[in-house]
């Protein structure tokens, strides 16, 4: 990909790590053990992890890698071509050699971070150990997406220029309107890391087209790892049935499903999502 210089100020908890092609790509790591790389969806940089997740993994053992997308957190822009999620996948293993890691690492990724990873897992197998594939799709025809009234309300959100309601809208199309209503420090949470790390307008488009022109479907049987895929029931994001499509896609996958919870599962119950992340790492020991 033909990309320029970095798109923001980097993060003070994160750090550009340069790539075989001269791009930047900004990296959070934390704690110490077997590598865990996390893969984020449209629009999220490493913070939007959340703090009560990423501790629960570096308290479970794990070396915590997140690597923030083009265009996202300081990371390079895109030179004017449209990116694919294949080449979001390989700017994920582009960073994981210049950062010397080259066992075989688990990998947890959501949204459109979930597409990622499934091209990561397609396009270079020896480079993931196991795989959990969070609130994603397989794209396709069959695919599933936002309900019309839901985008049309958010895009009316995003361009009324108020930044608080649109954070506010952003964040109950995100999780079921139970935890909205009563996890008002998770949503303060969340602004925070939304403003540390805004993106341009240019590449939630790009995201957005990305994850449209996404089918890995067909190819979704070629995946050998031990594979869990986690989705929440209340999903208006990407619905739960596109969970069942993956599972039902992926030779020996289990499929976790989080009851009631939206998209962002692993904010809701981040205990629960460790333990996915655990557990399915245990099953390639």
């Amino acid at each position: 990909m033909n990309e320029r210089a970095p798109s923001t100020a980097v993060p003070a908890e994160a750090r550009p790590v340069e790539l075989a092609d001269g791009t930047v790509r900004t990296v959070f790591e934390r704690g110490e053990g077997r590598p865990l790389l996390l893969v984020q969806g449209m629009s999220g940089t490493h913070a939007h992890w959340g703090r009560a997740f990423v501790d629960g993994l570096v308290e479970a053992g794990r070396h915590v890698v997140s690597v923030n997308h083009v265009g996202v957190a300081g990371s390079s822009r895109c030179g004017g071509r449209q990116f694919t999620t294949g080449d979001l996948a390989e700017a994920q293993a582009a960073a994981l050699d210049a950062l010397g890691i080259d066992e075989p690492v688990d990998v947890f990724g959501i949204s459109m971070g979930g597409m990622t990873a499934q091209e990561l897992a397609l396009r270079h197998p020896a480079r993931v150990r196991t795989l959990v594939l969070g609130c994603t799709s397989p794209g396709g025809p069959g695919a599933l997406h936002m309900a019309q009234t839901d985008m049309q309300a958010l895009v009316e959100t995003l361009s009324s220029g108020d930044a608080a309601r649109a954070l506010r809208a952003s964040w109950e199309l995100n999780v079921s309107a139970a935890f909205a209503a009563e996890h008002e420090d998770a949503y303060e949470e969340f602004v925070a890391a939304s403003k540390a790390g805004r993106i341009s307008l240019r590449t939630l488009s790009e995201q957005v087209h990305a994850i449209h022109a996404h089918d890995a479907h067909d190819r979704l049987a070629r995946i050998a790892v031990p594979t869990t895929v986690a989705h929440g029931t209340e999903d208006r994001m990407l619905p739960y049935p596109n969970g069942r499509a993956i599972a039902a896609a992926i030779p020996g996958a289990t499929l976790e499903t989080f009851d009631g919870a939206g998209h962002l599962f692993h904010w809701e119950d981040p205990e629960r999502a460790v333990r996915v992340a655990r557990e399915t790492s245990a099953r390639a020991d």
